[in-house]
């Protein structure tokens, strides 16, 4: 997470980094409530002789960040995704422009975000225990999304974090007494 002695911890990784010890080095969430904002990780990569080669954000059809997408291709940092589905908020599974295009293509809308973000030439890393879903997730490579498709999801977008903002001083505290947000609720 980009608090605290981060900069010191990021050169003790890359001791091991460079011993050989470990083969990537990435930054990534802390309890789903702060990543590497754009201001976080292009101070990080401008610091540091070692960049990272990932960056995990979170990333949804309604917090969709294609500016933090560039700007991290630019640090030469690749961004994937967290919380691909928004966390199950916000009717992401019964959505219907994403059930629509679901339809189309005999998809879940699971497997149509799976597939934007991929066609977004983002990593992702769905989360589930159940082998169906394993299953179900992994078939998205035999269909494409056209360029409508990629427009309807585009209006989906909402442009502001499901779990926590950084510029929010209530935020902030939050994550000083250890609570987690979401969707701006505290939960203990």
């Amino acid at each position: 997470m980009p608090y605290g002695d981060v900069y010191g911890a990021w050169r003790s990784l890359g001791r091991f980094y460079n011993e050989g010890k470990i083969k990537a080095l990435g930054v990534s969430n802390f309890l789903g409530v702060s990543n590497f904002m754009p201001d976080r990780i292009t101070d990080f990569c401008l610091h540091n002789v070692i960049k990272p080669s990932i960056n995990q954000i979170e990333l949804h059809p309604f917090y969709q960040k294609h500016h933090t997408q560039k700007l991290n291709a630019d640090l030469g940092v690749k961004v994937t995704s967290w919380a691909s589905f928004a966390e199950g908020q916000n009717g992401i599974f019964h959505n219907e422009i994403l059930k629509s295009i679901g339809e189309k293509y005999s998809k879940t809308p699971a497997q149509v975000v799976l597939r934007w973000l991929t066609q977004r030439g983002i990593p992702v890393i769905p989360k589930t225990m159940r082998k169906e879903r394993m299953r179900e997730n992994i078939n998205i490579f035999d269909f494409s999304l056209d360029s409508n498709d990629m427009a309807k999801i585009a209006t989906l977008e909402q442009n502001t974090s499901y779990f926590f903002m950084p510029n929010n001083a209530q935020h902030t505290e939050w994550i000083i007494k250890g609570k987690k947000i979401i969707n701006g609720r505290v939960l203990d």
